[in-house]
């Protein structure tokens, strides 16, 4: 049995005038196995989803990972509304790129702009996925957010616990 390979950790990489970014290499990896058509001395694709506009950052799946949530879309009812929001979402305001032979990427200016990078990316972790930030962004609204809710918990809690908790 193998075992699945997840995104892990944050780092924050420059951008160039160009766009270019590089993807932290534990991420390649990732992308690399949740490719099917990756093969050594290829380059992995995979899909960034930018259409939710109360978002500010992008969000990144392995082709694997968008062939799961596109398994899911077409599974509900032709027509319905949920069916064709999730289909704008992650079809029409989203695209497929690849990592060059350097580990870069090509963030395209208007989703730069969409999110207000310029001179650095912040990659941040998310297990079957990783969003890209502006840094400041990241900082101001993720990190104060986490804080505030581990500040509403007891001083001796341990997160861990909720992974004992059943699903709802």
């Amino acid at each position: 049995m193998s075992r699945r390979l997840r995104f892990r950790g944050e780092s924050r990489h420059k951008v160039d005038t160009k766009g270019r970014v590089s993807i932290p290499a534990s991420f390649r990896r990732v992308l690399e196995a949740g490719d099917p058509d990756w093969t050594e001395g290829l380059n992995p694709n995979f899909v960034v989803v930018y259409g939710d506009h109360r978002r500010k950052f992008l969000e990144c799946y392995t082709v694997e990972e968008m062939e799961n949530v596109e398994s899911k879309i077409e599974r509900m009812p032709r027509g319905s509304q949920k069916r064709k929001l999730l289909e704008r979402l992650y079809s029409t305001q989203s695209l497929i790129t690849s990592v060059d032979d350097t580990g870069r990427i090509v963030l395209p200016a208007k989703l730069r702009e969409k999110i207000g990078i310029k001179a650095e990316a912040y990659f941040a972790s998310n297990l079957n996925t990783f969003q890209i930030w502006e840094p400041g962004t990241f900082e101001a609204e993720e990190l104060a957010k986490m804080e505030e809710e581990l500040d509403d918990l007891p001083d001796d809690f341990d997160p861990a616990q909720f992974l004992d908790e059943e699903e709802v």
